[in-house]
């Protein structure tokens, strides 16, 4: 009985709603751009819309919205939470529900007369017939990766006389062909048949946008991995193919206007602000395109190396999606100098160390300390994203060289997220050249409130102060290069060929050219080379021309972080490493970058206080110089309270960048 008093009661909501929707007033607002009868044309058209995702959803809704009045509609998918920054009917309320239900409810709210007709299961050879069944027209929604039943569709559609448009989201643009009755068919414009499913990946980009006005703003190109089924989207880019797709569905169903088929070819971008209307003779046969795909064939294998990943949580306790974030803190050489031990749901152990047997820039702790006090805030930031309070206790009884802390997670009504949260993944360092304007005074502000009240910054701006600083990172890149204690780190801490390393440095991250990159990887087979190289060679000069002076003049400003009083224990150290962590993420914050330069202070640290870091006398000898060399630029009183030293500035987020192991690999028992 309760189910059909629910029942009922749904049924008179239905009709309530129908009562109220009247056709013509609906819709009035197309008159105009349409005639009256013209709209009344509209709402007789059947239209079958295969997939209800990206484009399909936004297609679908379009269309009803411009009076169509009847579908076939086809998706067997799930909303998941990817979907959402561009998928139409993607809410936290649709999760885990049927694609084609939620945009088909969707499509009757806006039109509860609508004649539409779900197929849930998606397409396949059993029911292509059915779903073309009196279709006046089809519009293409599958995914990019969806090739063999879209060729199928095409197929039928070119056999039954049924015009067919697919229009792809090709960054913030789109890419769109017409394909008419007896015209050139998809398959005699893309080819895919008989190719290695890679190769149609290619065929059928290389065709819908021949132009490739997006490559100049893809600023991650690793995300497009053809071989893994994995592209980037944006809402704009679907947003573009309704519109595209509406105008060129209202010239078909209408008979009015110019349709230009493929070979034509069209393709507009929004953020180049781009249109270009084609022609392909011979599609993808033709010479060009012939070329175009041999070289996307080539380039295959690069774009699908692995790729990183912001934040993937393998579970889905609060404790491990914070271990997740906070993994993303920086560390000398990507050391990565902690694990991880759980306790409870709101109890972890950090286990640190240090590198200080085998590591020339860390004989007293002082660099893995830094980074193990980046990954303590880290911690903290990303645990008031779940409304919890981190405390944090480091254990008096452990070794200096392997610190222990103690976090506990204590939920705290009055904690809001940090605002520094969303970067802790995306902060990198950036090697190459910056941008030489100056930081606004907000920007001064925002980064010096940051470390404030412990820690407080001194600046190098002027171009003058800049080029002292430049000469004394020229200097120290010579004692970082001649030192055969550091021959050592840099060997083993570069990974070649590689744009990104879950453990070391990959060397196109480095910041040498593509020449210099070879020529290091050539010297670093031994020590012998790399001595050879020095003596007679100069072979110190374009590494240090690259990797030291040139970025040193080129950014907007080189910093100290200072400490109020001279730090006599690892804490001050760990608490230098969060300040500066939050000075990094705030500097993301503002789009800035950011590159250490910790090697004078190591050094400078190591003279004072007496560390024998090398066997070789010149490299003892020019430290000490160096030493002296940076007391002249600071005070010697600001030195001994220095304890992070890099620069920033304006510029590009980095192309190639370490990363983190996964955080499975960072934890103990």
């Amino acid at each position: 009985m309760e189910e059909d008093k629910i029942l009922a009661e749904v049924g008179e909501e239905e009709q309530r709603k129908s009562s109220s929707f009247v056709f013509e007033e609906a819709f009035s607002r197309n008159i105009g751009w349409l005639s009256e009868w013209e709209q009344q044309i509209l709402r007789t058209k059947k239209v079958a819309i295969a997939g209800m995702g990206g484009v399909g959803g936004t297609h679908l809704l379009t269309l009803v919205r411009l009076g169509v009045g009847a579908f076939h509609v086809a998706d067997f998918d799930i909303f998941e939470l990817p979907n959402f920054n561009r998928q139409v009917g993607a809410t936290v309320s649709t999760i885990s529900q049927p694609k084609a239900e939620v945009v088909a409810q969707m499509a009757r709210d806006i039109n509860p007369e609508l004649d539409l007709t779900l197929f849930p299961a998606g397409i396949n050879q059993d029911n292509i017939d059915a779903f073309l069944k009196d279709a006046d027209l089809f519009v293409d929604g599958f995914d990019f990766f969806v090739l063999d039943m879209r060729a199928q569709v095409f197929a039928r559609c070119a056999e039954l006389g049924i015009p067919a448009i697919t229009a792809a989201p090709i960054g913030m643009g789109t890419a769109y062909l017409v394909f008419m009755p007896g015209h050139m068919t998809f398959e005699e414009y893309f080819r895919l048949e008989g190719l290695p499913i890679e190769q149609q990946y290619v065929n059928f980009l290389v065709g819908l946008a021949p132009k490739a006005f997006h490559r100049s703003y893809l600023v991650d190109p690793s995300r497009l991995d053809l071989a893994a089924r994995r592209g980037p989207s944006t809402a704009m880019g679907c947003q573009l193919c309704a519109g595209v797709t509406g105008a060129e569905a209202l010239k078909i169903l209408l008979g009015r206007g110019p349709i230009r088929p493929a070979p034509r070819y069209h393709q507009y971008d929004a953020y180049r602000g781009k249109w270009h209307l084609g022609w392909l003779p011979a599609g993808n046969r033709n010479p060009i395109q012939v070329f175009k795909r041999k070289m996307g064939y080539r380039m295959l294998t690069q774009l699908s190396h692995g790729v990183p990943t912001a934040a993937s949580p393998k579970g889905n306790s609060e404790i491990e999606r914070i271990l997740d974030m906070a993994r993303w803190a920086p560390s000398g050489d990507n050391t990565q100098p902690w694990r991880f031990e759980i306790k409870d749901p709101h109890h972890v152990v950090i286990h640190g160390f240090d590198t200080r047997d085998h590591c020339v820039y860390d004989l007293e702790g002082r660099a893995s300390q830094l980074s193990i006090g980046a990954l303590l805030e880290s911690m903290a930031i990303a645990a008031t994203r779940f409304g919890l309070r981190a405390d944090i206790q480091r254990d008096s009884g452990a070794a200096e060289t392997h610190p222990k802390f103690e976090v506990r997670f204590v939920p705290d009504t009055s904690t809001r997220p940090d605002p520094l949260w969303p970067y802790i993944p995306v902060r990198a360092t950036q090697r190459r050249a910056l941008s030489m304007r100056s930081l606004t005074p907000r920007e001064k502000n925002a980064l010096e409130d940051a470390v404030k009240p412990s820690f407080s910054i001194h600046w190098f701006e002027s171009l003058g102060n800049r080029l002292k600083v430049a000469q004394l990172l020229f200097m120290n890149g010579k004692l970082r290069l001649t030192t055969p204690e550091a021959y050592e780190v840099h060997r083993d801490v570069i990974e070649w060929n590689t744009r990104f390393s879950e453990d070391r440095i990959p060397d196109q991250a480095v910041g040498l050219d593509p020449l210099g990159v070879q020529l290091m990887r050539w010297a670093m087979k031994s020590w012998s080379r790399v001595k050879f190289l020095n003596t007679y060679l100069g072979g110190t000069l374009l590494p240090r021309a690259q990797l030291d002076f040139i970025p040193s003049i080129a950014c907007a400003a080189h910093f100290l972080i200072i400490i109020e009083k001279s730090p006599q224990s690892i804490d001050g150290y760990i608490a230098a490493g969060r300040a500066w962590q939050r000075f990094w993420l705030t500097a993301t914050q503002l789009n800035l970058r950011l590159q250490p330069e910790m090697t004078p202070l190591i050094f400078r640290a190591y003279i004072r206080d007496g560390v024998e870091f090398s066997k070789n006398e010149s490299s003892l000898r020019l430290a000490e110089r160096l030493s002296s060399r940076l007391e002249q630029l600071i005070s010697p009183k600001i030195s001994q309270r220095a304890l992070v030293m890099g620069r920033i500035g304006a510029g590009p987020a980095p192309k190639a960048r370490s990363v983190r192991l996964p955080v499975e690999r960072l934890m103990v028992s």
